[in-house]
């Protein structure tokens, strides 16, 4: 049975911040920002750019884009982030609502930025074994950008985090696009590395918890993080990647292009290296910077719209998210239209 990607959709807000305001913000040299972080300039949400809502705007792309009726769709998995329009909300139940997918039921699930990685193994999976999913969309949006404070030194590795929203929408028996092996990692010891210390029952909001801005990201070890994390998580994005083709039925030799999350820019380059990969074969996300789990589809669109996946090639998505986790998808791009 095949599981084949019919159609994908982004939504990028029109409001940017660039790398020189980013330094100005947080005091460092531009030099650090666009060529070291490798931050040209970065999607920041606008005043209707809301978590669900950007998701919905990337929807409605997906099933423009291959004239597909909401009410063919089964099943909707919001792949957004749980910083939303409202806490204690199921934002999958809105975006079926709001794109008239009345025919489908829906749920969010939440892996941080291996979030779309997860959610295509979860439908996958769910469509193999039940017969009444036929059609499936995963959407959501992301806007943690909302949660950096540029003075914090501590935090500079999030400096990318940006906005926007992206859509996948899978088809059972479709035969061109095939969603292939998802690898996927989870490493508890690093759980409560990376938080956002107040608004939760540890730590509820109030004034002082905003006074002392405890209500941003932050790193409460971050020497000890760094040395616990930074080979460990190379080896890990590896591992997935491997693991995934490999489980595929392919080799590493085989990858035509690599849809990775944006990252400091000679993380970038040695995951190429070590993969055998040239520049040509991904898409480096300076103009974008991390859009969470958002990245792999835009990356798989930038590539399609510059003709680097063709017919016929292996793609491989590969994400990593705090937490920590590691995921990776395989994909056999093109086919027989049937």
């Amino acid at each position: 049975m095949n599981i084949g990607i019919v159609s994908t959709g982004i939504y990028i807000p029109e409001n940017y911040i660039t790398g020189k305001e980013i330094s100005e913000k947080a005091g460092i040299p531009i030099t650090v920002v666009e060529e070291k972080m490798g931050i040209m300039k970065k999607p920041i949400p606008g005043d209707e750019d809301h978590t669900c809502e950007m998701g919905i705007k990337a929807a409605r792309k997906a099933l423009e884009k291959e004239n597909i009726l909401p009410s063919e769709i089964d099943l909707v998995i919001y792949i957004g982030e749980e910083h939303k329009e409202y806490p204690l909300w199921t934002a999958g139940i809105k975006l079926q609502e709001a794109i008239g997918a009345y025919n489908a039921w829906a749920f969010d699930v939440a892996l941080r930025c291996g979030t779309t990685m997860m959610a295509l193994k979860l439908a996958k999976s769910l469509m193999m074994t039940d017969p009444s999913i036929q059609t499936v969309l995963l959407a959501g949006g992301y806007r943690n950008v909302d949660f950096i404070n540029y003075e914090n030194p501590r935090t500079r590795f999030m400096f990318n985090l940006a906005a926007g929203g992206g859509a996948i929408i899978l088809r059972k028996n479709h035969h061109e696009n095939l969603l292939l092996e998802t690898e996927m990692m989870t490493d508890g010891s690093f759980s409560e590395d990376v938080v956002v210390v107040a608004g939760g029952t540890k730590h509820p909001i109030s004034k002082e918890a905003l006074e002392s801005k405890l209500n941003y990201l932050d790193v409460l070890d971050p020497e000890g993080m760094k040395q616990r994390l930074e080979q460990k998580s190379m080896d890990n994005f590896l591992k997935v990647i491997k693991n995934s083709v490999k489980k595929s039925g392919y080799e590493v030799s085989d990858i035509n292009y690599l849809g990775i999350l944006h990252m400091k820019r000679s993380a970038h380059e040695y995951v190429l290296r070590e993969l055998g990969l040239s520049e040509d074969q991904s898409i480096y996300l300076e103009d974008y910077g991390h859009i969470g789990q958002i990245d792999q589809i835009l990356s798989l669109e930038l590539a399609l719209d510059h003709g680097k996946v063709k017919d016929g090639d292996l793609v491989v998505l590969v994400s990593a998210g705090i937490g920590y986790a590691w995921g990776a998808t395989t994909i056999k791009w093109g086919g027989d239209k049937q």
